[in-house]
C-alpha cells in the first residue's frame, strides 16, 4: 500500500502543476529514517531548478513528473508515502519539497511516515532502462485479455501471487489482487496455466472494474489512516471492499458463506470458497 488506484489518485491530484516552473527543490531535515533521494542535492539543483513541468504520468506504483529537459522525477511511495499539495499530516515526516511558480500550486510535497519511499531523478534513457518493458509489465489498468494470457498464461504459479509480479502486470498489490479475484470468481490458488480463456476474460473485466472504481473513490484508506490524496483527504474505496481484511464476515455475493483468509507467499489472501471455486 499504496497501489495503482492510490498512486493514480496522487498523480491526478497534482496534474494541474503541468506548466509550472520549479523554483527550488529541498530535501527536508528530519530525525526519522532517512529517505533514499538520488542523485546528490547539488545535482538536483543544477538539473531541476528553473525547469518546467511538462507532464505528470505514472509507472506502475510510481508518480512520474516529466520536465521540459526530458528528465523524470520519480516518486515511489512504497508503504506510507504521500504526494501532497497542502499541509501534510505531520511536519516530522515531511521529507521533500518542490517549490513552484506559474501554476495553481505553490509546492509539491512528499511525506513518508516510515521512510521506505524513494525519489529519483532520471534522464529518459535511465528511466526506460529501469521502467521499460523489460523491467515493468503493461499497466494493469489497460491490459487486454490477450496481454494477460501472454504475460501469465504459461506460468505454473498460483494466480494470486502472480498478480503481484510487477514484471507481468504493473500496479496491482495485495489488497486489489484479492478484490479482483473475488469479482472475477477465480480461486486465488488456481494455477495460471490451468485457467481457461473465459477466466482470463473475467479477470480482465474484473481488473478494470475494480481499479476504475477504486480510482473513482480516490483509493483506500485503511485502519491506520495513513493514505491520503493530494489534498490530505481520506480515500473512500475501503467502504466498498468485498473480501479484503473481511475474514469471518459474510460474502457479499453468497451471504451464507463467510470470507476466508489464507497465506500465499507470506501475504494474506481473502476469498470466498463458494463463489471462487478452485476448479471450474
Amino acid at each position: 500500500m499504496p497501489e495503482l488506484p492510490e498512486v493514480e489518485t496522487m498523480r491526478r491530484g497534482i496534474l494541474a502543476a503541468v506548466g509550472s516552473r520549479i523554483q527550488s527543490v529541498q530535501r527536508l531535515p528530519t530525525h526519522c529514517q532517512p529517505l533514499e533521494i538520488v542523485p546528490s542535492p547539488r545535482t538536483w539543483q543544477r538539473r531541476v531548478v528553473g525547469r518546467t513541468i511538462r507532464d505528470i504520468g505514472r509507472a506502475g506504483k510510481r508518480v512520474v513528473i516529466w520536465l521540459d529537459s526530458d528528465e523524470a522525477i520519480v516518486l515511489e511511495p512504497r508503504m506510507t508515502g504521500l504526494v501532497l499539495v497542502v499541509d501534510p499530516p505531520t511536519t516530522a515526516h515531511l521529507r521533500w519539497r518542490l517549490r513552484l511558480a506559474g501554476g495553481p500550486f505553490a509546492e509539491i510535497l512528499y511525506w513518508d511516515r516510515r521512510g521506505l519511499g524513494k525519489i529519483y531523478l532520471y534522464r529518459r534513457e535511465e528511466f526506460l532502462h529501469r521502467y521499460g518493458p523489460q523491467r515493468l509489465g503493461p499497466d494493469a489498468l489497460t491490459m487486454t485479455t490477450t496481454q494477460w494470457i501472454q504475460q501469465l498464461g504459461q506460468s505454473r504459479r498460483e494466480i494470486k501471487p502472480a498478480l503481484l509480479d510487477q514484471r507481468a502486470a504493473a500496479g496491482i498489490g495485495n489488497l486489489y489482487a484479492s478484490e479482483i479475484l473475488h469479482v472475477a470468481g477465480i480461486h486465488p490458488r488456481r494455477r495460471c496455466h490451468d485457467m481457461t480463456r473465459r477466466q482470463w476474460e473475467a479477470l480482465t473485466a474484473a481488473t478494470q472494474r475494480v481499479l476504475q472504481a477504486a480510482i473513482a473513490y480516490e483509493g483506500s484508506t485503511l485502519g491506520d489512516g495513513t493514505y491520503r490524496n493530494a489534498l490530505n483527504k481520506r480515500g473512500g474505496y475501503q467502504n466498498q471492499h468485498r473480501v479484503y481484511n473481511r475474514a469471518g464476515q459474510p460474502c457479499p455475493r453468497c451471504p451464507q458463506q463467510t470470507i476466508e483468509r489464507i497465506v500465499q507467499t507470506q501475504r494474506s489472501t481473502f476469498f470466498c470458497a463458494t463463489c471462487q471455486l478452485r476448479k471450474p
